[in-house]
């Protein structure tokens, strides 16, 4: 079309006609007609009703600041008014993303007890790929302290001369030293966030090597290295993420006190329920694998572990995060050990929702809890971690190598408060006297809240590597992921074979019962009427985080990587019913 000369080639003027018809936006020309009347120019006090209508600050000072920024004519700006292209500018920059920038700094108070915040936590860190023969590597930490994650795993067995190594036991997954993970995590825990990580040692090694565990540590993460209350006294209630700035938290089993021999060692005879479950897990994932014989002759003999000794030193860098058996809800209520934790299953964290799902609650109000995938996942499959965060879990673990939903129902949950890695949950998940029931949402009193999504426009979907001769047929749905009553998923007609400025102009409607605790997804897709639709984007982020108005989405990979630049042009509106 632009090549008019015929030469089959684009050449100057027709090079710019070109770009200006790959940049053409109908819905965004006709959205700033609209405002601009017949001049086809914006006028500060125009732009200003736009900024109204918006919901946003629509005085005309920050409507000429608007135009200084985005307008590209300087003649238009000179006399403060504001041309298409700038409009255009102005609506796909930050400014006119559909997150609240406001939240993309830490913003919320960061002085409650740690109990208080979601958590960003990984399981299996180490892994890149599947437990059962995926590759280890020191760059699976680095790229989930890059993400903001603050809670990593390192599963700790006895290694060869004297060096513990870090690898999924029992499997053929490779080994990786101890010492090697240490020197990362000193390197890499901070460079993203500043506030807390906690290492949840899982102990396979004999007290040798645990003595050398506490020798790595120690050595290398220096003062960094948390390993001794802040005040010297046990709390009633844990330190803030705030008091706890730059530090590293060793999570583990600690011994009892006065109960340690003269070679400062002692047998624990209570095993972690983590533990317990996991090793019944493991008899039935080993009884699997031996179906399969070309497995078998691989797997090295299991080792001798004796992980019920503890060696003093270990213990002692427990500090805040002491992993004890999980005895009943009411046991934990009365205890009252702000310093101590349990670890649950995804099937026993579902079981204690389902029948003392406000008792969950309300342990979470005092203590941490740590939620970890079913160890028969041999794809390494992730659970949904909204119910556990519907009960208040803190450290809801999840594989992040294994990209789907559910990671990115966690990169959502954690876009926010500077993707520092800990989110302030709702008042009514911190208060102890909550009547908050996770199974209905119940408790806290809300009116419901209507959520409109007018979904207007896509521009510049991306074709899918395994189809690169077809153009997509993309729709649009949108989830809302919360507690149940809330969760609901609705979608577009699709529109067939144009992946390239596709238009619906379709609203959709959801009511929310407690949005505190939701999470938006929007995802596009391939219709294929012969087989399963093919996932082409997605965006998630919480409904709290959410700005009304007419808003771009810039859309995400599957793995949460950027897919510029398609995007999804939408208009938002909220309202309490």
């Amino acid at each position: 079309e632009c090549d008019k000369s015929s030469n089959d080639r684009l050449e100057e003027h027709e090079i710019e006609e070109f770009c200006t018809l790959l940049m053409k936006r109908p819905e965004l020309e006709e959205l700033f007609h609209r405002y601009s009347g017949q001049d086809c120019v914006l006028s500060a006090k125009e732009l200003g009703a736009f900024l109204q209508d918006q919901g946003e600050d629509a005085d005309l000072a920050h409507a000429h600041t608007i135009i200084q920024t985005y307008e590209l004519s300087e003649k238009a700006k000179q006399h403060n008014r504001m041309m298409l292209d700038g409009f255009m500018m102005y609506l796909l920059s930050a400014a006119g993303d559909i997150l609240n920038q406001e939240h993309t700094d830490v913003y919320q108070d960061m002085s409650q007890p740690l109990c208080h915040y979601f958590i960003s936590t990984s399981h299996n860190t180490y892994l890149t790929d599947n437990q059962i023969g995926g590759a280890s590597s020191t760059e699976a930490y680095i790229r989930a302290f890059m993400e903001g994650c603050r809670c990593v795993e390192l599963d700790c067995w006895e290694g060869s001369n004297g060096e513990p190594v870090i690898y999924h036991g029992h499997t053929l997954t490779s080994k990786i030293l101890f010492r090697d993970v240490i020197e990362i995590i000193r390197d890499y825990a901070f460079k993203h966030s500043s506030y807390p990580v906690i290492l949840s040692l899982e102990n396979h090694c004999g007290l040798e090597q645990q003595v050398t565990m506490v020798q790595h540590m120690k050595a290398i993460l220096g003062d960094m290295l948390l390993t001794q209350m802040l005040d010297g006294q046990v709390p009633k209630e844990l330190p803030s993420p705030e008091q706890l700035k730059g530090k590293i938290l060793v999570k583990g089993k600690k011994l009892p006190d006065l109960v340690c021999d003269p070679e400062n060692m002692s047998f624990l005879s209570d095993n972690n329920e983590e533990e317990e479950e996991e090793e019944e897990e493991e008899r039935v994932l080993r009884k699997d694998r031996r179906r399969s014989s070309h497995l078998l002759q691989e797997i090295r003999p299991l080792q001798a572990k004796d992980t019920a000794q503890i060696s003093q030193e270990l213990s002692d860098l427990v500090v805040y995060c002491q992993a004890v058996p999980f005895q009943s809800l009411e046991h934990a209520l009365r205890s009252k050990q702000a310093c101590q934790m349990s670890s649950f299953s995804e099937r026993k964290a579902r079981k204690l929702i389902k029948e003392s799902g406000n008792g969950l609650v309300r342990y979470n109000t005092r203590q941490l809890s740590r939620i970890y995938p079913l160890g028969l996942k041999m794809n390494s499959s992730n659970y949904n971690p909204q119910e556990m965060w519907n009960a208040g879990c803190q450290l809801v673990a999840l594989n992040f190598q294994t990209p789907g939903c559910e990671m990115d129902l966690n990169h959502g949950r954690f876009l926010v408060n500077g993707r520092c890695g800990y989110v302030l949950k709702p008042s009514f998940l911190r208060s102890r006297q909550t009547s908050f029931d996770p199974e209905s949402g119940r408790g806290p009193g809300h009116r419901a809240t209507l959520l409109l999504v007018k979904v207007i426009t896509a521009q510049q979907l991306p074709k899918l590597n395994n189809k690169k001769s077809s153009i997509v047929d993309p729709f649009v749905r949108v989830e809302i992921h919360g507690v149940r009553a809330d969760c609901s998923s609705k979608q577009t007609e699709y529109k067939l074979n144009n992946g390239f400025n596709p238009r619906w102009e379709e609203t959709l409607s959801f009511q929310l019962w407690v949005p505190e605790l939701a999470l938006v997804r929007f995802v596009v897709e391939d219709y294929d009427t012969t087989s399963c639709n093919d996932f082409v984007g997605q965006f998630t982020l919480p409904f709290t985080s959410l700005r009304e108005g007419y808003r771009h989405i810039h859309l995400c990979s599957r793995d949460g990587a950027a897919l510029a630049p398609a995007t999804l042009f939408v208009h938002i509106k909220s309202k309490k019913m």
